[in-house]
């Protein structure tokens, strides 16, 4: 699949145009409305902070003046009040670009059938995910989440970021990208996990929390069992998949997709594709730049367009010849 082959026709083409022109009146309203938030809201904050310092001074040491611990204190608090002033007055920027992203993404994506588009709510197929593909995780943050489907099957994509608090409070991220959640060919009868290959420490954690009951196969490719390990607690079904259209799909991945190594997950009709990346796939530029359709659109499509190939890919793992034929 080519991404020129997704791209609207030059009716819908004029009518995403037309859709920006409004938007662009919208958007200068808000950048004008964020940067008089802005100002007051910075000028309350330094009000604040330089009344309060004025006020310890009349406690504090002379010789300490301006620069106590209390100060020290409220020069802190001062800092992160200027944070949340920078986030709230921000608001009608997001919430302007959020407004034409839920109007907009149906129309450019008129390729996919049902569709469906959410943000910052957890995806439909997320209690689905095996967690032997991610680890053991205990904060989720989900941003925009498109479902619906496409030559006769259904997907789910959605940008996730999990993690795990562990020692001294510290975040460990255990996967931040896209997942892609499709329905199978053929079922696989049981659980196969490919994903990033263990240190030890990670291995006697995951035998801790009780993932050690998969039994590991290899692809015999040299190469991806380097750096795969591929997992399940069925190695009769999963062995020949491992070495055969699974070592195969991942080979094509690591060299189409440039940032960490994907991971899959297959459970009966379920099939889950981890993509790692730092991308936001959906976003617009900042309020503070117009947008043009061939700078910021047109890459969301071929975005989209190379994500369902993969997973049009990888969906083939299961099939027999005769399946994927017909």
């Amino acid at each position: 699949m080519e991404a020129r082959d997704f791209m609207p026709d030059e009716a819908v083409v004029a009518g995403i145009r037309t859709d920006i022109e409004t938007y662009e009146g919208e958007r200068q309203r808000a950048r004008r409305r964020v940067n008089w938030r802005l100002l007051v809201y910075l000028a309350a904050v330094a009000a604040a902070v330089v009344a309060l310092a004025i006020g310890f001074n009349d406690f504090a040491d002379p010789h300490e003046q301006w620069h106590s611990t209390p100060h020290l204190y409220l020069y802190l608090g001062g800092l992160i009040a200027v944070i949340f002033a920078f986030w709230a007055a921000s608001k009608p920027a997001r919430d302007a670009q959020q407004k034409f992203r839920e109007h907009l993404l149906p129309i450019v994506f008129g390729f996919i059938e049902d569709f469906h588009y959410r943000n910052k709510a957890t995806p439909l197929s997320f209690d689905r995910l095996p967690h032997e593909a991610v680890g053991w995780f205990d904060r989720q943050h989900f941003d925009d989440a498109v479902s619906g489907k496409y030559e006769g099957f259904t997907f789910e994509f959605y940008e996730a970021d999990l993690a795990a608090t562990g020692f001294a409070k510290r975040e460990e991220t255990k996967f931040k990208g896209v997942v892609l959640a499709f329905q199978s060919i053929a079922p696989f009868p049981g659980l196969l996990v490919a994903t990033h290959k263990a240190n030890m420490v990670t291995s006697f954690f995951r035998g801790l929390f009780g993932d050690g009951d998969l039994e590991e196969i290899t692809s015999g490719v040299a190469e991806l069992d380097e750096n795969y390990e591929f997992r399940t607690d069925n190695p009769t079904a999963a062995q020949p998949l491992v070495r055969g259209r699974l070592a195969q799909a991942l080979q094509w991945l690591g060299e189409t997709w440039p940032d960490e190594p994907a991971r899959v997950a297959l459970r009966g009709e379920d099939g889950f594709l981890l993509l790692p990346s730092s991308k936001d796939f959906f976003e617009l530029p900042p309020i503070s730049v117009p947008l043009d359709y061939r700078k910021h659109i047109e890459p969301m499509i071929a975005d989209m367009a190379t994500l369902l190939a993969i997973a049009a890919l990888v969906r083939k793992v299961g099939a027999s010849d005769d399946i994927e034929a017909a």
